[in-house]
């Protein structure tokens, strides 16, 4: 029987009882392996705790010899709370700065170099196909756009496998999703991930790997793409995969600074489960409070008259994104609807700058968009943007879980960029074409 790709890269991965890994050799679902890693990652929240498990498994400091497995492969990205907000969150980030200086990490972020790690670590080719990938983030799943098997874990999970460069895995089952047809206008990865949560649950794929094919993907440039697997863990996955094709290789390419492995399922592979539907005359998705799986065609949702839009965070804040934006704007011809606060927040600073020079931070602000440099911001209920009580937020970010913005009981729709931007510009939930 054959391999589907997160088995075939596990057991590339596999450590011998040796040094190093071992040869590839089959594994299959449910077995417990212990792996090698190409990277591991952690932000300002969940760094300073792998610090301390690091610190406590090695027995010393970086001063008095205790140094990380590579430090071209350990990666420390503040990108939630940063700018600091507060003591508290610049304490966090001051943390993970002396940590990265006293261990001559390769790679520094600072906010205004940087942005949002799920943005950033692929547009720096910091993150290539074939690589295993541990992250102190649940969104770290990520980087299977490019074809990585990349996975969140705990802060103590970081901390080891930044002192050792090693992790264990139980080698998940994977589930194909095969999107047949051709895409409406205005129609994209983050309607499919929708869609998909929306059919299967938001634990319809739990500790599966998700692969996603099918005509309709191959279609998707690499920011719908990456957005559909940073929502893999909406569903419960592990992590997910599109397969590696001339788009993803063309964006790799122009980025890789090193080598790396392409993996494709064996045709024979076996799949706990395929699913296969035709997305011809699929519409924007919506995800109804208060969950990624309350998930309704936009016709079907009826009258919400937010408080505010936030478009931003790693799930729709690249560049690709706000093109959307300004399409649906200057579609318009108007500014942003005055009862609304309207939040952007590019997911890099190489995105801002691009949007920069494009003119679209200029034509945003005269919308009356409040914008602010690559952060998480309001999407974790961090800050810039965080909503009150009985408030309806609509949101190109990832969840609407009960507090994720803000207050217990205020309200968050989740929505594709030119949705978002339909419904700034109408002052309520609005498909792009209405405007």
């Amino acid at each position: 029987m054959g391999q589907t790709l997160v088995e075939k890269i596990i057991a590339a991965h596999l450590v011998d009882d040796g040094n190093g890994r071992g040869a590839p050799a089959p594994v299959r679902p449910g077995d417990l392996v212990e792996v090698s890693v190409d990277v591991v990652m952690a932000n300002d929240i969940t760094a300073p705790l792998a610090i301390r498990a690091f610190e406590a498994l090695t027995g010393s400091t970086p001063e008095n010899g205790g140094r990380v497995f590579d430090p071209d492969r350990v990666l420390l990205v503040p990108s939630h709370f940063v700018p600091a907000k507060d003591i508290k969150s610049a304490e966090q980030v001051k943390t993970l700065r002396r940590f990265a200086q006293a261990q001559a990490l390769t790679h520094r972020f600072t906010p205004g170099r940087a942005g949002i790690e799920h943005v950033i670590l692929p547009d720096m080719g910091l993150v290539l196909p074939g690589d295993l990938v541990i992250g102190g983030d649940s969104h770290t799943c990520t980087y299977g756009a490019v074809g990585a098997l990349a996975t969140g874990m705990g802060s103590t999970d970081i901390g080891v496998a930044m002192a050792t460069g090693r992790t264990w895995l139980r080698v998940p089952e994977t589930i194909r999703f095969v999107y047949e047809g051709t895409l409406r206008p205005w129609v994209g990865g983050k309607d499919l991930i929708l869609y998909t949560i929306g059919q299967i649950g938001v634990g319809g794929a739990r500790y599966k790997a998700m692969e996603f094919t099918g005509p309709a993907i191959a279609q998707l440039d690499m920011a719908n793409r990456f957005t559909m697997v940073n929502m893999v863990i909406e569903a419960g996955g592990k992590c997910g995969f599109i397969p590696v094709d001339k788009t993803t290789l063309a964006y790799v390419e122009a980025r890789a600074t090193r080598p790396y492995t392409v993996y494709q399922a064996d045709e024979d592979a076996h799949y706990a489960a395929v699913y296969r539907w035709d997305v011809s005359d699929l519409e924007p998705q919506v995800a109804l409070p208060y969950s990624p799986g309350n998930v309704l065609p936009i016709s079907q949702v009826g009258t919400v008259k937010p408080d505010q839009v936030f478009i931003g965070s790693c799930t729709n804040g690249r560049l690709e994104d706000l093109a959307q934006v300004m399409a649906v704007l200057e579609r318009a011809g108007r500014a942003f609807h005055p009862d609304l606060q309207v939040v952007v927040i590019p997911g890099s600073q190489a995105i801002y700058l691009e949007a920069l020079r494009r003119g679209w931070i200029e034509r945003l602000a005269e919308a009356g968009a409040t914008i602010t440099a690559g952060t998480c911001g309001p999407c974790l209920g961090g800050y810039f943007g965080i909503l009150g009580a009985g408030q309806v937020g609509v949101s190109t970010s990832n969840r609407n879980f009960r507090g994720r913005m803000g207050h217990r009981e205020a309200q968050v729709y989740l929505v594709n960029p030119a949705v978002a931007a339909a419904t700034a510009i109408l002052g309520r939930l609005a498909h792009p074409d209405e405007v």
